[in-house]
C-alpha cells in the first residue's frame, strides 16, 4: 500500500535522568542442600548445554526482535531457548494451567503480575539488589513484592495518547494543537466531524487503560498503594462527556457494547478515516506508518487537573519452579541490557524502561515512527507517578475490567453514570481485599 509521511509536531523536551552503568552478569549457584550461595558473577560458559522455555505473546513486529535476541543469547551462552507463542487471550489461562500441573515455563512475558505473584522467582539473589536501579522508578514499582524484592523486570513501556487525522483537520480548517484541555479536544473533534461529514468525532479502544487515561487527566485513579483511590465526583466529570458522545452518535456506542468485557481496539475505525481523533497507544504506530492512507500525527494528551497519559507495559518474569532458575534470571538480564532492550523497543515500536535509554533516547527505524514515539516519550515525563502506582496495583487488572463493565451499563441505558461509579467503587474495595489479603 501507499504510505503517506506523518507530519511532525513539536514534542516536549524529555526530562533528564541519571545514567546507570551496567556491570557484569551476576547470578546464583545452588549450594549443598539446595541452599543458595551468595550472589556470584557467572560467565556464559557456566550455562553451556542448558535449556529454557520462554512463553510469549506478540503485539506484531516485536516477535522479530525477540527471535533475533534469542538467537544471540543461544550463541553467546551455548544454550537452547524454546519460544512458545500463545495468543494474548490464552496466555494467563495456559500459564496457570501449566503452573498448577507442575510444569510452568521458565520465563514468561506478562502484562500484569497479579495472577502469578506468589509463584514468581525473586530475582535479587541472582541479579543483585541494586539491579533495579537500572530501570525507571515508575515501572519498577510494579515489580516489587511485599518484601521489596524484585520478582520481574519491566521490559517495555506503553503510553496512551491521541492520534490525529491531519487531513480531516485541514479539510475542516481546524488547527491541530500541540496542547489543549480535554474539553478543547472534544470540541475540536466535533467541529471537524460537522465540517467533514465523517461518522464520528472521537473513538477510543474499549479498555480500562484508556479510560484510566481520562481519569488521570481529571486527577483521579482506580487505585493507589493503600487501595481504592476513585474520586467519584472527578470520575463523573471525566467520563460524562464520553457517555454523552456515545448517546448522540459522535462516538461509536455499538463498538463499545459489542464485545462484552473483552478489550477491543478502534484502530480500524481510525484507519478507515471515520474519526478525526483516536485515543490509543504507541503500539499502533507501526501499523499506521505502514497502512494509513492519510496524513496523521500524535499529539500530547490533553490536560485538565493533570497532564500526561496513563502507562502500561510488559514484564519478563521467571517461576520458582524453573529447573534452571539461574539461567532464567540471566536470560531476563540479557534481554533487558541496554543494547538488547534498545533493539527490542525499536523493532517492536515500544518505549524503553531503562534509565540510560530514557536519558539518551532511542532511534527508531522510520522518521514517522520517531516523531510519534518522541511525543509519547515526552508525555511519559508528564505522567503522574500515581498512574504507575495505580497500574502496578495487584487489583488493577480486575478493577479496570470492572470499570469497562460499569461504563457499558451506562451506555446501554441500564444505570446512570454516578450509580455505576458508586457500584464500581464498591467493587474496587472488594477486589483490593481479595488480592491483598
Amino acid at each position: 500500500m501507499a504510505r503517506k509521511r506523518m507530519r511532525a509536531l513539536p514534542a516536549l523536551a524529555l526530562a533528564s535522568v541519571a545514567a546507570i552503568a551496567v556491570g557484569c552478569a551476576p547470578g546464583q549457584l545452588e549450594g549443598e542442600g539446595d541452599e543458595p550461595q551468595d550472589v556470584q558473577t557467572l560467565a556464559p560458559e557456566d550455562f553451556a548445554g542448558l535449556a529454557l522455555e520462554y512463553m510469549y505473546f506478540t503485539d506484531g513486529p516485536d516477535e522479530e526482535g525477540t527471535r533475533q535476541l534469542i538467537a544471540e543469547f543461544e550463541e553467546e551462552y551455548d544454550v537452547t531457548v524454546e519460544l512458545e507463542i500463545l495468543p494474548y487471550a490464552d496466555l494467563v489461562t495456559s500459564t496457570l494451567n501449566r503452573l498448577s500441573g507442575g510444569n510452568p515455563p521458565d520465563v514468561v512475558r506478562l502484562t500484569g503480575l497479579t495472577d502469578f505473584r506468589d509463584d514468581l522467582l525473586v530475582l535479587d539473589p541472582y541479579l543483585g539488589e541494586d539491579y533495579r536501579e537500572q530501570f525507571l522508578p515508575g515501572p519498577t514499582s510494579a515489580v516489587l513484592n511485599d518484601d521489596d524484592e524484585m520478582i520481574a523486570v519491566p521490559s517495555d513501556l506503553t503510553m496512551n495518547g491521541p492520534f490525529i487525522n491531519v487531513d480531516l483537520f485541514e479539510q475542516a480548517g481546524v488547527e491541530v494543537p500541540t496542547e489543549w484541555t480535554w474539553d478543547e479536544m472534544l470540541s475540536a473533534a466535533q467541529e471537524v466531524k460537522e465540517a467533514t461529514g465523517v461518522p464520528y468525532a472521537f473513538a477510543m479502544d474499549k479498555s480500562g487503560h484508556r479510560l484510566s487515561t481520562i481519569l488521570s487527566e481529571y486527577g483521579t485513579y482506580l487505585l493507589h498503594d493503600d487501595g481504592n483511590a476513585l474520586d467519584i465526583d472527578r470520575a463523573e466529570a471525566a467520563l460524562q462527556p464520553i457517555v454523552d458522545m456515545m448517546a448522540n452518535g459522535e462516538m461509536p456506542a455499538d463498538f463499545w457494547l459489542g464485545s462484552g468485557s473483552r478489550y477491543q481496539g478502534a484502530n480500524e475505525i481510525f484507519l478507515a478515516g471515520e474519526t478525526p481523533i483516536y485515543l490509543s497507544g504507541n503500539w499502533q504506530v507501526a501499523q499506521f506508518v505502514e497502512n494509513a492512507q492519510f496524513d496523521w500525527t500524535v499529539v500530547p494528551n490533553p490536560c485538565e487537573t493533570e497532564c500526561g497519559g496513563f502507562p502500561g507495559g510488559k514484564f519478563m518474569a521467571a517461576f520458582e519452579q524453573s529447573e534452571n532458575p539461574a539461567l532464567a534470571a540471566e536470560f531476563i538480564r540479557f534481554m533487558n541490557d541496554a543494547e538488547q532492550q534498545e533493539t527490542f523497543v525499536t523493532v517492536g515500536g515500544q518505549l524503553p524502561t531503562r534509565v540510560d535509554l530514557s536519558e539518551s533516547g532511542v532511534t527508531y527505524p522510520d522518521e514517522a515512527a520517531q516523531e510519534a514515539m518522541d511525543v509519547f516519550l515526552a508525555d511519559l515525563v508528564d505522567t503522574p507517578e500515581e498512574g504507575f502506582e495505580s497500574n502496578g496495583h495487584p487489583a488493577f487488572s480486575a478493577s479496570a475490567t470492572a470499570l469497562v463493565d460499569e461504563l457499558s451499563t451506562v451506555v446501554a441505558g441500564q444505570k446512570d453514570l454516578r450509580t455505576a461509579l458508586t457500584d464500581l467503587s464498591a467493587e474496587i474495595d472488594a477486589l483490593v481485599e481479595e488480592t491483598t489479603s
